[in-house]
């Protein structure tokens, strides 16, 4: 079992950054980054895959606006989220998965997740 623990979501003006941070409590294959809201599907945001050749996933909706970074050696995923619009509140869940290749569309792990509201 992996535990995940996101922190610093928040309140921010549109046009203005947060910082998301998550700490996983073991080696994990893969992380990202999903959003959820009542209205919408749940939508993967960023993915860093560290096996099967490793690759690195934006949605078009945060891409040139959110980066995402790893420290492997900490097991830790941060997302960087610059130009924050409205329609990018939601709660924000850490995911993660284990096994050679995976690459978190389906994971095997999720955070309690951390809100994110922006407002205009």
């Amino acid at each position: 079992q992996v535990q995940l623990v996101e922190s610093g979501g928040g309140s921010v003006q549109a046009g203005g950054s947060l910082r998301l941070s998550c700490v996983a409590s073991a080696y994990t294959s893969c992380m990202g980054w999903f959003r959820q809201t009542p209205e919408k599907e749940r939508e993967a945001l960023a993915i860093i895959a560290k096996t099967g050749g490793g690759s690195t996933f934006y949605a078009d909706s945060v891409k040139g606006r959110f980066t995402v970074s790893l420290n492997d050696a900490k097991n830790t995923l941060d997302l960087q989220m610059n130009d924050l619009k409205p329609e990018d509140t939601a709660m924000y869940y850490c995911v993660a998965s284990r096994g050679w290749g995976s690459r978190c569309v389906n994971y095997m792990y999720r955070g309690q997740g951390t809100q994110v509201t922006v407002s205009s």
